[in-house]
């Protein structure tokens, strides 16, 4: 029952749990708490997927007529029978299929992004504007916006982003300076500038990791895109202490249309009209926020008690038989 209770779980947390979360709209008003729901949901799911593996593993040695383990696959198939250990060995490869894709996935996410990165930053360091830091650039600013060398690109669309990274950059086109006043500069830095003090990137790498390592019949998009927006939303919040709200909105605006190359975290894209809407609204709430920390302690801590704790008895009586 542990391995059963352990798979639905796992299923659960990877399709119908996740499609629910994305509909929702309170996210947009606590999305640092959001963000904490949806890596302790992602968590709970690949710990329910190896639980189950296991608890699977620990079934296919059951009990035999001394008592102890039985150790062959005669032994085994005798006693559970054909179907069930047909079922219990699926669902144990399965099991070890999404832990090797989970590793596979870490690694190439990892090195994939940084390559991409190294090579696009070695791109800007060429024809960009080199040597050119925030504060030089917004003069009016109270206080340089440390994390992360500019560079200036010569293209007429207004175009901003990140590369995040050791050697992190800031890209910002042309097109930004000649068309944003200087509190939209501003705003427009101290954003981008917040996606690399907090490391927004190693989120979206643990998110595409999970994505990738369960098979395409039980993963679901949702977490993926929700935890996007979720973070353009932290910067946001950042830049509207640094510079107000509307200034922001009419630089997201400016730089909606901006395409941007895959690894870098862009002011503009899709989530624009939304992440306006947002600043005009209602400003984010603590009773959300505090409601969804204790919702992530629940789904790591309640499937724990419930399911591993008996289970882990089973196995300790088990192999001390």
């Amino acid at each position: 029952m542990s391995a059963l209770a352990f798979t639905i779980v796992a299923l659960l947390l990877s399709g119908p749990v996740p499609a629910m979360l994305a509909r929702a709209s309170w996210p947009l008003r606590a999305p640092r708490a959001a963000i904490v729901l949806w890596q302790s949901i992602a968590l709970a799911a690949v710990l329910s997927a190896f639980s189950a593996g296991i608890a699977i593993a620990s079934r296919l040695f059951v009990p035999g007529e001394d008592g102890r383990p039985t150790a062959t696959f005669t032994s085994e198939i005798a006693v559970l029978g054909w179907p069930l250990w047909a079922a219990y060995v699926f669902v144990f490869a399965l099991t070890l299929m999404i832990g090797a894709r989970l590793i596979a996935s870490v690694v190439n996410v990892a090195i994939a992004t940084r390559r991409r990165r190294a090579r696009h930053r070695m791109v800007v360091d060429l024809v960009g504007s080199s040597h050119v830091t925030t504060s030089q650039l917004c003069g009016h600013h109270p206080r340089p916006l440390n994390g992360g060398e500019l560079r200036i690109l010569d293209v007429a669309e207004p175009l901003a982003y990140c590369l995040p990274g050791v050697r992190s950059r800031v890209v910002v086109s042309e097109g930004v300076l000649n068309t944003l006043s200087g509190s939209e500069i501003t705003a427009i830095l101290a954003h981008e500038h917040a996606h690399l003090r907090a490391r927004h990137d190693l989120v979206l790498e643990m998110f595409t990791a999970v994505h990738a390592a369960f098979p395409r019949f039980v993963r679901s998009a949702n977490a993926l895109d929700a935890v996007r927006l979720l973070i353009e939303l932290l910067a946001d919040d950042s830049a509207v202490r640094t510079a107000g709200p509307t200034p922001l909105a009419r630089a997201l605006v400016a730089c909606a249309s901006g395409r941007t190359p895959r690894g870098a975290l862009a002011a503009g894209g899709p989530t624009t009209v939304v992440r306006v809407r947002r600043l005009a609204g209602r400003p984010n709430s603590l009773s959300l926020a505090v409601g969804a920390y204790v919702a992530a302690a629940a789904v790591l801590v309640i499937p724990t008690v419930a399911l591993a704790v008996p289970w882990l008895t089973e196995l300790h009586r088990l192999f001390l038989a």
